[in-house]
């Protein structure tokens, strides 16, 4: 799917889209498999712990990590898309639907940023307490997780929901238009976020969205999730592409060309490859990896 000029030009203004029906159930569906599979085998292994007792083997994917995760906050341990490694995100990273709505806002030469995560957000009524942290997003820039260096690349957020993601379940808000003020100062202190003074005075809109969705932001967009009320878990990739040669704001992780119509020889199709590559920038550690949280004067972080 390639984003009308109208949408450009709204994305463009308010740094937020939804592209609204972007992929199919056939794009997502093997992600959706490969971390099944993975909730499967860990679920086996805390039951082999005597971590969990009941494994709810006939949940849907929707149900099943909330149910687990009550039992046994280790559940999710690994599943991240840097430490799974998975064949399946691997080649969706790759997915031409969601590169057709990238080069609308990117560029023909698109570089997968090493900025990416899986997040599942079970019920708030599983959690130990409600409040900022990794299911509770709160109010951020993505630059704000990002080198200084990066800041004027063109690094644009797509989150996509493998579910759909009401205002129960705990989808984003944002606050549009506010790209032009540039980066807003971060604290460390909640969790990375922006500092309370210089919160944008804008009433956030929702971004529920469905199942095939993409939302799109700019890395100067606020946002922050809420929590999950609902029963079921709210299921999202949080994915960034950039143009290629631009700096990526990670210099420690791997990023790879997935798009080029210059040189499609440089399109990095080798998984053995990607996963080498994430090892080694594990067990190897050069560059930097970091969060921009600007201490106020006379602080330090």
């Amino acid at each position: 799917m390639r984003l009308t000029k109208e949408q450009i030009e709204t994305f463009e203004t308010d740094g937020f889209l939804i592209a609204e029906g972007a992929l199919t159930d056939a794009d997502l569906q093997p992600v959706i498999d490969e971390l099944g599979a993975f909730i499967d085998t860990r679920a086996q292994e805390l039951k082999a712990e005597g971590k969990i007792q009941d494994l709810y083997e006939d949940e849907l994917f929707e149900t099943r990590y909330g149910l687990l995760f009550k039992q046994c906050k280790e559940i999710g341990k690994g599943m991240d898309i840097m430490h799974m490694r998975g064949r399946a995100m691997f080649e969706f990273l790759h997915n031409e639907n969601l590169l057709d709505v990238a080069e609308s806002v990117v560029s023909p030469e698109i570089t997968c940023s090493p900025i990416h995560h899986v997040r599942a957000k079970p019920p708030v009524a599983y959690e130990e307490k409600e409040g900022p942290g990794f299911h509770n997003v709160p109010w951020h820039q993505d630059v704000g997780v990002m080198m200084y260096e990066a800041e004027e690349s063109n690094v644009v957020t797509f989150w996509l929901p493998l579910g759909d993601a009401t205002d129960e379940m705990g989808c984003m808000q944002v606050m549009k238009g506010i790209v032009k003020e540039g980066y807003l100062k971060h604290q460390k202190a909640g969790g990375t976020t922006i500092w309370p003074e210089l919160l944008p005075d804008v009433a956030p809109i929702s971004a529920a969205c469905k199942k095939g969705d993409v939302v799109l932001m700019n890395r100067y967009t606020p946002h922050r999730s809420t929590s999950n009320r609902s029963d079921r878990c709210r299921w999202s990739l949080d994915l960034r592409y950039q143009p290629t040669g631009v700096h990526t704001g990670r210099t420690a992780h791997p990023d790879f060309v997935v798009r080029s119509l210059s040189r499609p020889d440089s399109v990095m199709d080798d998984y053995e490859e990607w996963c080498r590559l994430w090892v080694d920038s594990f067990e190897n550690r050069q560059g930097v990896s970091m969060h921009r949280n600007d201490p106020r004067e006379g602080e330090q972080v």
